[in-house]
């Protein structure tokens, strides 16, 4: 016993001497750097999440609303002009993202309110865990008493929720999820103290078992119950979605550095498709089909291996991809990289959502599948010619995500947490529009496999926005993409539901296009007038991982910068709104 209190008088007195030498994690006098305050940002949000585990109540809102508040304080008290360009680039970002979180903060709380009358109990549930926090004696008694009142609560909670419905599907998520921390809670109370504190187990043997059920019961209970405003299908295509509106729309483009209204993207998006239209009937002609392109886009897709060669074609295009990068000495590839990428096939569910390829970490293939039918097989056979799939390997694999996402492991991983589908995305397509200026595309079927590519990506915004502004139903963005690229029917409905319903962000749709017009006009202002070769270009962008391209063009542009800065690169000039 004596030689455990030494060692425990000498670590609090070591305790005692260090405790002012650290302040919010780092010495103090210790320069102030961008990843230093983002990584003791996440840090501290990590942390207090594991305290204040649950996210709706007001002791959750209470303490995030003040941690909010002081990191916004301790931001507003660095010298912003004595930070480095990078470390006022992580700054203005660790601040954007710091105002977006409370805003969602927020939303969440006014859901709250909304919902509070369905789990009438959670007050209790949540004293009980604010004491096991920190191990205290429970009054088991009382506790029993408690959480036979919970049981009581729910029964009044139904009735609540049958007089007046939770408003739309949005609050009855926020409800279950509500829910199901209060269970966790109340789980963990329970494993704490069961078989531990003899008086709290004898009373808890009947009692926890019972009001566990009842929760589990009210949940399953919940998810039945119809809702003030139910979304419906807005047609016969099954696709129910969660359109947005403008407003909302014009705060997450603001948020993302896209200094343009959703109507003045569908001009540019326009504008695009013009261009890739004149292209593709430039080809037709050179095919024999004059400027009917949509007859030479059909001879393209006939151009299709029989199952079980596309692996092999996916391989072959990847070497040959990779070949001309490297002769043109366009970005550098480590070994590592090259041996590191592998595949997979999609299966039938998931061509539901993607008919074609996704990417990152390896590339997954879409291709026929004996489940399916004969007209299915046969537009996935399709969709996967050689010409789609030349113009679309090198976007997935290597020099598009798969070495994207190789790099972002590597280098300043902390900004991570600034990631945004308009430099994911962005960075690989601006290769398709890198490698069609240099001639990569050798004949007409290549160049039409690469036009159907980008004129998806301006359908993608046309469609993806009207939904959101409420002007078109889901089948309308089908019929468009069959009707204005050329989709197979199957693979337009893909599209479609995984842009609604498969987890994608609204704005991931147009940051294709929008991404990679940055990476564009920036490479010609940077590459074009000789201030950095290729490679130095896309290496730099590569070592900075995925933050707004304006940020990137604030690095190296070396831009002024403020600490309240806000989007302002027109990087396709003033659109007027027609």
């Amino acid at each position: 016993m004596k030689h455990y209190s030494r060692i425990f008088s000498v670590i609090f007195i070591f305790l005692i001497s260090t405790s002012g030498a650290y302040s919010n994690g780092r010495p103090p006098g210790d320069p102030v750097t961008g990843e230093a305050l983002v990584t003791e940002y996440y840090a501290d949000v990590q942390d207090l999440n594991l305290v204040y585990i649950f996210k709706y109540s007001d002791e959750y809102f209470d303490r995030f609303t003040k941690f909010y508040k002081d990191w916004l304080a301790k931001l507003k008290a660095i010298p912003f002009n004595q930070l480095s360009k990078e470390d006022q680039v992580d700054y203005i970002l660790l601040k954007r993202n710091i105002l977006s979180d409370q805003y969602n903060l927020e939303q969440s709380k006014q859901d709250f309110q909304k919902i509070q009358y369905a789990i009438p109990f959670g007050p209790d549930i949540i004293r009980l865990q604010q004491q096991r926090r920190r191990g205290n004696t429970l009054n088991s008694m009382e506790t029993a008493k408690l959480l036979n009142g919970v049981i009581q609560k729910i029964q009044q909670a139904k009735k609540a929720v049958q007089d007046k419905p939770l408003e739309n599907e949005d609050l009855r998520k926020a409800a279950a999820d509500a829910l199901g921390d209060l269970q966790k809670g109340l789980k963990n109370v329970y494993s704490f103290y069961n078989n531990y504190d003899p008086d709290f187990t004898w009373w808890m043997k009947k009692t926890y078992p019972e009001t566990e059920a009842a929760l589990s019961d009210y949940g399953k209970w919940l998810e039945k119950q119809p809702v003030a405003n139910s979304e419906k299908a807005l047609d016969n295509s099954g696709i129910i979605g969660h359109p947005i509106g403008r407003e909302e729309l014009i705060r997450q483009l603001k948020f993302e550095m896209i200094p343009y209204t959703p109507e003045q993207l569908i001009q540019i998006a326009a504008q695009q498709y013009d261009w890739c239209l004149n292209e593709m009937k430039k080809a037709s002609r050179e095919m024999g089909f004059g400027d009917d392109w949509g007859k030479a886009l059909d001879k393209v897709k006939e151009n299709h291996l029989t199952p079980g060669q596309q692996p092999q074609l996916i391989n072959e295009l990847e070497e040959h991809a990779l070949h001309v990068i490297d002769s043109m000495g366009l970005v550098t590839i480590s070994p590592l990289a090259r041996e590191a990428w592998r595949m997979v096939m999609l299966s039938p569910e998931q061509m539901r959502f993607a008919s074609y390829f996704l990417g990152g970490p390896q590339i997954m293939v879409a291709y026929a599948n004996e489940e399916q039918d004969y007209d299915t097989k046969m537009m996935i056979m399709r969709s996967g010619n050689y010409s789609f799939a030349r113009a679309e390997v090198f976007h997935e694999l290597i020099p598009g995500h798969n070495l994207q996402f190789f790099m972002n492991k590597r280098y300043r991983p902390y900004r991570r947490q600034f990631s945004t589908p308009f430099s994911a995305e962005g960075w690989a397509f601006y290769w398709e529009m890198i490698l069609w200026d240099k001639g990569y595309n050798r004949n007409a079927e290549e160049k039409i496999g690469a036009l159907f590519w980008r004129m998806t990506r301006c359908a993608r915004i046309v469609f993806s926005l009207n939904y959101h502004l409420k002007n078109w139903t889901p089948q309308q963005c089908i019929d468009y993409l069959v009707e204005k690229v050329g989709l197979e029917r199957f693979s337009a409905e893909s599209e479609v539901r995984r842009s609604f319903t498969g987890g994608y962000g609204p704005l991931y749709q147009l940051a294709y296009m929008m991404g990679a017009l940055q990476m564009y006009q920036l490479h010609g202002e940077v590459v074009g007038k000789g201030k950095m070769t290729d490679r130095q270009f896309n290496d730099t962008f590569l070592q900075n991982n995925t933050i707004p391209i304006e940020m990137f063009r604030a690095l190296v542009t070396d831009q002024k910068l403020n600490p309240d800065f806000s989007t302002q690169w027109k990087f396709e000039g003033d659109i007027p709104v027609k």
